[in-house]
């Protein structure tokens, strides 16, 4: 998210920064306390023990994950976690730590977490004196006039010690001589420099240079010195000292001046003439790091500088500058350089702690722990945070510039598994600086999605009389899940019916969801079979779904037509009496026939195959009738065998085939029972066979009788409802030359018989 750079978002953003200060103050939990140790102290060394300071119980500390965190991100202090004990983890060097400033406080704090807590606290480094004070120059130079009146005093070089305090320079001293004496001075910033006090009118004439030794002694103890040569060159009369325009200089310098900026222009003027009222300038106080940083042109004044200024280290200088002439008199004045702050330094952003993955579903769930600081002073130090608006995340903040990221709600894996949340930290400063850090936020999965199939219901085919172990379709579902939550398992679920042998019909593969057909299946005896399929992931717990699986056993022609009449399995063949006087047309008999088969399969079509005169008899091709073809005449033979076959309509088709005897007679009057052509001899027979016989024809005749029965009752309605002489022809959905029984062993067709008033048909079964 781009911060924007309006005017018209100044107030809204410094309610924010109110609400987050005001925020971070209610989160504060302990007051802050201060510790103290000596610099140079060793490593190792007991600071505090933080269980009784901040009254917990031993544990605590690794519980609520204790870090100590100092503003200068330098590991110094060390917690143990178990004792509770603080300690140092490195020597502490005052000097290079805090430099001039005293005193030399470290600030840090102990963050603890579950729940989140802040302990400020702040560790006061004490000076030892382990610096000797140090003189810039090993030999500094005054020329005196030698009419210098008793009294006059001249400045002289000061020396530098790293020491704060009483272990700083205290005092200085001269060595033993008649003209000099030294008398210390405080400047206003307390520090201490000598002056050149003179006791005794010079003689050039007698004495025209003095070596005396300037000894700067600090308070420590034992006390450490330093010395510098003070070569003294008594001068001729010069009775104008130099004068500066101002004893004081105030100049302001923004830090990104560049290097080689006239800071200051310092200008002193002399009365006298020739080499006496020629000026040179000097620094006579100069610190190394004043040396450094600024440049004194000895012959214009102008102080320039050397190096870059910071803020953020150094916010003011203060310059004492001398102006001699050259008959040894000098004056003096100081600069006081104050140091603008600019916006320079980008806000800085460090993570305390990252949690990544979060679980999906999660509620609001604690991800970073960060800490925010801008080195520069007052609006260019205030900084605003922020985040992307679309993301289901939002920052709180809490004590000492410490922000949590934290979760808006639950995260769905499923419907993104990954975020980029960028913080972005801006300032108030002019030009605002910013400052982006990208975290990656991945969500981890949970099993709260049940499989899906993709479909509801899935309908298979399959032929009957297929091989055992036949793959007769899939099944497929699919989790929205990841890695084992996302992994099915299919199974077969118990038939709703218990008398359905399930498992010895059905297979499915548990890894793919493939279905097998574990033996043959027939049509006639199962014609559909439906089940359910369960897919379970391997979550846990575990999540599973159901869908519905339709096999429809597709029937093969696998059955050859079987003929119901006439029958086959008698002892002696049936006979069908035909008048001579029948009209051409004349229903000689019907063969009745079924198939087990269904559909086309099962549509059955009639042909005369043999004949024992053709051309007399004719089969109908669409229902079995056998009717006369021509009349008959008395040159025919009495004695007719006529044999139809019975053939359906599968591929391949399948036939089947039966006799028929048929004797013509003169009239039904006088009935006429064959003989047989050869009489043979009586045989014995057996007692259970006759029994058999007996049995066997009884039923026969039964069923005959039944038979012939039927067909009169219709006879009878169709004849009420028929023009004499009229022959049906039956309708249906097959070809006109097949008749469809559908296998249901009844008759599809009705009979239909001429009944003549002369004649009449009669069937002879023996």
């Amino acid at each position: 998210m781009e911060m924007k750079t309006g005017g018209e978002r100044l107030p809204k953003q410094r309610q924010v920064l109110i609400l987050f200060l005001l925020m971070g103050v209610a989160l504060a939990g302990w007051e802050s306390r201060r510790y103290s140790v000596m610099e140079e102290t060793e490593s190792g060394s007991f600071v505090t023990n933080l269980v009784k300071d901040l009254g917990l119980g031993v544990g605590e500390l690794a519980a609520r994950g204790a870090r100590v965190v100092s503003e200068d991100n330098e590991p110094r202090l060390q917690l143990d976690m178990q004792t509770g004990d603080l300690v140092l983890n490195e020597k502490l060097d005052r000097e290079e730590m805090c430099g001039s400033t005293d005193p030399c406080v470290m600030h840090f704090q102990v963050l603890l977490k579950k729940p989140l807590g802040v302990f400020r606290a702040e560790l006061l480094v004490k000076d030892i004196n382990d610096h000797s004070p140090e003189f810039a120059e090993r030999e500094m130079t005054l020329k005196i006039l030698e009419t210098s009146p008793l009294g006059t005093v001249f400045p002289l070089k000061t020396a530098q010690d790293s020491d704060v305090g009483n272990n700083n320079i205290q005092n200085y001293n001269i060595s033993p001589n008649s003209y000099f004496h030294i008398s210390t001075h405080i400047w206003e910033d307390g520090r201490k420099y000598p002056e050149l006090v003179l006791d005794k009118e010079l003689d050039r004439e007698e004495q025209a240079e003095l070596r005396l030794t300037l000894t700067a002694l600090d308070g420590g103890s034992p006390p450490r010195s330093g010395t510098a040569q003070v070569r003294i060159v008594v001068m001729d009369v010069n009775d104008n000292a130099p004068e500066f325009a101002q004893t004081l200089y105030q100049v302001q310098v923004p830090e990104n001046s560049p290097v080689g900026t006239l800071v200051v222009k310092v200008s002193a003027r002399d009365l006298d003439t020739g080499a006496n009222g020629e000026i040179s300038y000097s620094l006579f106080y100069s610190s190394q790091e004043i040396s450094t940083t600024f440049e004194l042109n000895r012959l214009s004044g102008e102080v320039r500088l050397t190096q870059k200024l910071d803020f953020e280290t150094t916010s003011s200088y203060k310059l004492y500058i001398d102006a001699s002439d050259g008959g040894g008199l000098s004056g003096k004045c100081s600069v006081f350089i104050k140091v603008v702050d600019v916006n320079d330094n980008f806000p800085e952003l460090t993570i305390s702690s990252l949690t990544s993955p979060i679980p999906e579903n999660s509620p609001e769930t604690e991800v970073a722990l960060f800490r925010i600081r801008d080195r520069d002073s007052g609006d260019n130090g205030r900084t605003m945070c922020s985040i992307q608006d679309h993301l289901p995340f939002l920052l709180q903040p809490s004590a000492e510039n410490f922000y949590t990221l934290l979760t808006n709600g639950a995260l769905d894996r499923e419907s993104q598994s990954e975020y980029n949340v960028t913080i972005t930290v801006t300032d108030l400063g002019s030009p605002r600086l910013t400052t982006q850090h990208n975290i990656t936020v991945l969500v981890s999965d949970v099993n709260d999605n049940a499989p899906a199939f993709t479909q509801t219901s899935y309908t298979l085919f399959v032929r009957e009389n297929n091989s055992p172990a036949l793959h007769i379709g899939s099944v497929s579902a699919t989790d929205a899940d990841a890695g084992a939550n996302a992994q099915v398992t299919y199974s077969l679920l118990p038939p709703q019916d218990p008398q359905l042998p399930l498992a010895s019909l059905v297979s499915i593969n548990a890894d793919n969801g493939q279905l097998f057909a574990l033996r043959a299946l027939d049509y006639e005896a199962l014609q559909a079979l439906e089940f359910r399929v369960g897919a379970t992931d391997r979550g846990s717990p575990a999540l599973s779904s159901q869908a519905l699986v339709r096999v429809l056993v597709l029937d093969a022609n696998d059955n050859s037509p079987f003929v119901l009449y006439p029958l086959q399995n008698g002892s002696a063949p049936c006979t069908e009496l035909v008048p001579r006087a029948a009209e051409p047309g004349y229903l000689v008999s019907k063969v009745v026939a079924v198939d087990g088969d269904s559909g086309q399969n099962a549509w059955l079509s009639y042909q005369l195959l043999k004949a024992t005169e053709p051309g007399l008899f004719g089969v109908w091709a669409h229902n079995g009738e056998v009717r006369t073809a021509r009349l008959l005449s008395e040159r025919d033979a009495a004695k007719h065998r006529l044999v139809v076959q019975v053939r359906d309509n599968g591929e391949p088709p399948l036939s089947a085939s039966v006799t028929l005897h048929v004797l013509l007679v003169d009239g039904f009057s006088q009935p006429y029972l064959p003989l047989p052509e050869a009489a043979s001899e009586p045989a014995q027979a057996d007692p259970l066979t006759v029994y058999l016989v007996v049995a066997l024809a009884s039923v026969s005749s039964l069923f005959l009788f039944s038979v012939l029965a039927f067909i009169a009752v219709r006879l009878c309605r169709r004849g009420r409802a028929a023009p004499f002489g009229g022959f049906p022809v039956p309708e249906g959905h097959f070809p006109g030359h097949l008749v469809d029984v559908s296998g249901s062993g009844t008759l599809s067709q009705s009979y239909q018989y001429e009944v003549l008033p002369r004649n009449s048909t009669l069937s002879y079964c023996g």
